[in-house]
């Protein structure tokens, strides 16, 4: 078998472009971006993302790969973390333990396998840096050497973190290496829907990286306030030699006994998928951080399964609802840094983003859905009332879903989809809860979607004073809002157009 992999991973051909690909999930993406003062954006580097999305007669595999310092490692991984576990590895015949122990070693051999392919590019670059005089003006010949130092390290730099999905024996399986992040969205029972984050990241956050870290040697204090370790936030990733041969010369490791930095995956499951309807979310670090920057950290979880139930109830095909949400992300973070409000200054730029969607038991709404069909919801520029919460948090966001489960979120933001007004689906109540927050919040949508009319087909023309006369009558809708608020809060008579 071993000689079957190096052979499929000489080819110049990618051997997985034969591997059939997964009909139940989609997958968005968007390029790092820069913004200049006046809200244009730049791309700064090429995408170091990477992805996969495979099936076969006996098992699902998906992964997210965010690269940095270059794509090689995220594009190697993905190429050879197949090869490790779709040639006959896995069987359904595999328990718990035995499956762990597949993906963990799959994960082994995959960086072993990438350091081997620069060695040789290491040691010339070894035997080059023993070749340059210290103290001495530069000459041509070292000007030379300097500069094949540099293409060396080029080539033998990067790195790249990981978040694998395994669905086998209908149970769910979740490897992680650093800072992306899955999500399984479940519709429980009786009737609500569970957001439950699977795993933390790997970041000198996450106290248990902190405990095994400080049973090394290292100060964890010290971790905690360096944030970054050699440009990266991961305390786990794959490659990146500086760190895994080198760490000793990194002085926030340099105490280390061991090799601090691994590329061991974090392992949960399986858990049972039978019966279950809903969706699984792999992200990358660049969609979650954008998020965060632009409406902070408290929400994301349940911001973004919004956003995703909201395109499924209205997009045709999983590929344009995972693109749609990643382009919203994207509109979301821009507004932001544009608005010049609080958190603008931490949306000057965004990395990569990637999301993974794979739906489990969950039908496609009709593409020809409108905002007519749904029952009752509110534009999300209106302020929104608390009052029926049971949560916490100040502000309550409506949507309505599709047929298999609704979502409501209750959010400590302005605006969950800042700007759009959310899309009718088919049902009329549900419940979103997080195993991370623990926030919960409930609201009612009903009606017979009187709230739109119809708009012609034809475009629509301007007046003679020059603008489009308005499409949408919000008369009916400030009637129903007045009269579900009204009660000891004199709402009624104040709402309406200024």
């Amino acid at each position: 078998m071993a000689a079957q992999r190096s052979s499929l991973m000489q080819s110049h051909q990618s051997w997985t472009d034969d591997l059939p690909l997964c009909q139940l999930c989609g997958v968005g993406s968007a390029p790092n971006c820069v913004y200049s003062p006046d809200g244009q954006g730049t791309q700064s580097h090429p995408n170091e993302d990477g992805h996969f999305c495979f099936s076969t007669e006996s098992c699902f595999l998906y992964g997210v790969f965010n690269g940095f310092d270059g794509s090689r490692v995220a594009s190697f991984v993905s190429q050879r973390l197949t090869a490790e576990l779709l040639l006959g590895q896995l069987s359904t015949g595999h328990t718990d333990a035995d499956v762990a122990r597949i993906l963990s070693q799959a994960f082994d051999v995959v960086e072993k396998s990438y350091f081997e392919t620069i060695d040789d590019a290491l040691a010339e670059k070894a035997n080059l840096q023993t070749q340059l005089p210290e103290g001495i003006y530069p000459s041509a010949q070292t000007q030379k050497i300097a500069e094949r130092l540099k293409t060396l390290e080029q080539e033998v730099s990067g790195g790249a973190t990981a978040i694998v999905a395994l669905i086998l024996n209908d149970k769910l399986y979740i490897a992680n290496v650093g800072t992306n992040r899955a999500l399984l969205c479940k519709t429980t029972t009786d009737g609500q829907n569970q957001v439950i984050q699977i795993g933390r990241a790997h970041t000198p956050d996450n106290e248990d990286e902190l405990s095994r870290l400080a049973q090394l040697g290292l100060d964890p204090v010290r971790l905690r306030q360096t944030g970054l370790i050699s440009g990266q936030s991961s305390t786990r990733r794959i490659g990146d030699y500086k760190v895994k041969f080198n760490y000793t010369d990194i002085d926030v490791l340099s105490a280390a006994k061991q090799k601090p930095i691994i590329s061991e995956p974090e392992i949960h499951g399986g858990q049972s998928l039978e019966g279950v309807m809903g969706f699984l979310l792999l992200m990358s670090e660049g969609l979650i951080k954008a998020l965060e920057s632009a409406h902070g950290p408290e929400q994301v979880n349940q911001e973004i399964v919004a956003m995703v139930a909201a395109e499924l109830a209205q997009q045709s095909s999983l590929e344009a609802a995972a693109q749609s949400v990643v382009e919203r992300v994207k509109r979301l973070h821009h507004d932001v840094y544009v608005s010049g409000r609080q958190r603008a200054s931490h949306c000057s730029r965004h990395e990569d983003m990637t999301l993974l969607i794979r739906v489990i038991n969950y039908t496609l709404a009709d593409g020809s859905l409108t905002p007519t069909q749904g029952g009752r919801i509110y534009p999300v520029s209106v302020p929104y009332s608390n009052h029926q919460s049971t949560s916490k948090t100040s502000v309550m966001l409506s949507l309505v879903m599709p047929a298999q489960g609704t979502l409501t979120n209750g959010s400590s933001t302005a605006s969950t989809l800042e700007g759009d007004t959310p899309t009718a689906g088919q049902s009329p109540t549900a419940t979103l809860q997080s195993s991370t927050t623990h926030t919960q919040s409930s609201s009612s949508s009903s009606g017979d979607g009187s709230l739109f009319r119809q708009r012609g087909s034809q475009a629509a023309q301007p007046d003679e004073t020059g603008p489009v006369p308005p499409y949408v009558d919000f008369t009916q809708f400030y009637r129903l809002w007045g009269s579900d608020h009204s009660e000891g809060q004199g709402l009624s008579g104040d709402l309406g157009p200024q």
